[in-house]
């Protein structure tokens, strides 16, 4: 305990002294002053939390330890850290965002991120419970073929915490680099090496309860700052909103939808893979075998809907007010012009109505909480792609369930420094790319890949081997291929004259695509593979019923 404690301590001491060296030294150039309340509040918040990973690390012993905390998470804890690993700084920051530019269409795109919930909730959680270990290749394996599904499984969950890690660490390094001076590479850094402690030593123990803290920072700031801001208008939603029209450069065609439903085919597939990609992402179903049976798996997507619901909520109250409070004060524009661009960026409306309402105290404790946010993220999707690759590729794959827990978890640290190391490298050789179509890249691949055979492995007898495989291949390589083929890669990032796939999203046709091969590969398979894979769903379905069979808490 002497050297993981003599670690941790050099680490955190290392960690400030770069940071407040890189603060100092590029604070001296920049033109806008150094927010020394928000730096303050991040190390006041890197240090209780690395408290906390100190406190996680003595009682991480086991492979159930790491990956799911034991299975000893109670669901209302469990729902406010799946809460805390939905609402990223793309909710915060992203909806406020599209709400005071767009108006009703910020509404709209909130909603269809929620909407995946009550399918998790109703289809999903309690089977998963019941299920699962581990990672979402135990459920999609129950019946088939452990090496080739878990392999293909593996893979594609590694696809998706890989393309959501650029997504959080290029924010994360331009939200730092703008709160808080540090230049983008050190603000990369910074967050990759964080990640890795938090995972390293803590496992899924610190990284739930960092999701935790997370979460009840970001619900109570964004509560105080929907007071704060509601009290310059009578507390009168109405109000607000009837100054909100008059004041923005669109008037009332804020209120109904715009640009977002021009193209209803766009809308369809981003809204397909906003609900079904919701119930693909690896590191959002990892956390339902934290609890010790399927009724609080229940109860944690109850307290998760419940938290996401009320704060999708209240970022759009802040979008709709920040129009009024933001959007026609010159301060917060270059030049002092409110026909300019904001200072910052598109993104920042809601923390310049932090300062306007709260002041500078605020805006530092608005900073801390957006860096709580990408933290907790990306901690949980480190943690996601190093049990696919320690416990579904190296132990159930490569040594066939004959590795010890000892080594298992030995591979599953070496798994989160390189992706750590991985994510580092991608936040910087992204930094220059715009990052809204990797966004809808993530959520795709979820919808097509992990979502169908996911689904399908648990309510469909027909399943096989080969109709999963294939047909999880064709849901893959079809939404990679749609974006690249996309305006948004084959025009914007690539340089060519006009797309080869005319729309923005890839769910409409990929997700179809991938049920339809699995179905087809499925019923057309006759070997005797095939039989042993329709002849176990029984069982799978009693105890997806019952829970008998099911992995148990730990105690600790």
């Amino acid at each position: 305990m002497s050297a993981r404690k003599q670690l941790l301590g050099a680490t955190l001491l290392t960690l400030m002294g770069a940071a407040a060296y890189a603060a100092d030294a590029i604070g001296a150039v920049q033109k806008q002053p150094l927010n020394m309340t928000a730096i303050g509040m991040f190390f006041v918040f890197v240090v209780g939390t690395m408290g906390i990973t100190y406190w996680a690390a003595s009682r991480t012993k086991s492979t159930a330890d790491f990956y799911t905390a034991g299975g000893g998470i109670t669901g209302f804890q469990n729902g406010l850290a799946i809460a805390g690993d939905y609402m990223s700084a793309a909710t915060l920051l992203g909806l406020s965002a599209m709400t005071f530019s767009k108006g009703l269409d910020g509404f709209i795109y909130a909603i269809g991120f929620f909407v995946g919930w009550p399918v998790i909730l109703f289809l999903m959680a309690e089977r998963l419970r019941n299920l699962g270990k581990f990672t979402f290749a135990d459920i999609a394996s129950y019946r088939l073929d452990q090496g080739t599904i878990r392999s293909f499984a593996a893979f594609g969950s590694l696809t998706v915490v890989c393309f959501y890690l650029i997504v959080q660490m290029v924010g994360a390094g331009q939200l730092i680099k703008l709160l808080f001076g540090l230049d983008y590479t050190t603000a990369v850094i910074v967050v990759g090496v964080l990640m890795v402690i938090y995972v390293t030593f803590g496992g899924m123990i610190a990284t739930t309860w960092v999701q935790i803290i997370k979460a009840c920072l970001m619900l109570f700031g964004g509560t105080v700052l929907l007071f704060l801001s509601l009290s310059q208008f009578g507390f009168s939603l109405e109000t607000a909103a009837q100054k909100a029209v008059e004041a923005h450069k669109d008037g009332i065609k804020i209120m109904g939808p715009g640009s977002l439903l021009a193209d209803p085919v766009n809308a369809v597939s981003l809204s397909l893979g906003l609900v079904f990609g919701t119930a693909g992402l690896p590191h959002i179903m990892m956390r339902f075998f934290t609890v010790p049976n399927a009724k609080e798996a229940r109860k944690s997507v109850f307290v998760a809907s419940g938290c996401i619901g009320y704060f999708f909520m209240v970022v759009c109250a802040l979008g709709l007010m920040a129009i009024v409070i933001v959007g026609t004060n010159p301060e917060f524009f270059e030049g002092g012009n409110t026909a300019g661009k904001l200072i910052g960026g598109g993104n920042m409306p809601v923390m310049h109505l932090a300062k306007a309402v709260g002041g500078n105290l605020f805006l530092g404790f608005m900073s801390a909480v957006a860096f709580a946010t990408i933290l907790a993220v990306v901690s949980g999707l480190a943690l996601a792609g190093a049990s696919a690759i320690a416990h579904d590729i190296y132990a159930r794959v490569i040594c066939k369930g004959s590795a010890s827990e000892t080594q298992e978890m030995r591979v599953s640290k070496l798994a989160t420094v390189a992706l750590g190391v991985v994510a580092v490298l991608l936040g910087i050789l992204f930094e220059k790319q715009n990052i809204a179509f990797l966004v809808g890249l993530t959520f795709g691949i979820a919808a097509s890949t992990n979502f169908p055979i996911l689904i399908l492995s648990m309510y469909w007898k027909g399943l096989t081997t080969r109709g999963a495989l294939l047909g999880g291949l064709v849901g893959l390589i079809s939404a990679v291929a749609l974006v690249v083929l996309s305006k948004a890669v084959w025009v914007v990032v690539l340089g060519n004259a006009a797309p080869v796939f005319p729309y923005e999203q890839p769910a409409l046709f990929s997700m179809p695509l991938a049920f339809f091969f699995t179905w087809l590969f499925s019923v057309t398979d006759s070997s005797a593979r095939a039989k042993t894979d329709k002849a176990g769903f029984e069982d799978q379905y009693v105890r997806s019923q019952t829970g008998i069979g099911a992995a148990a808490a730990s105690a600790h």
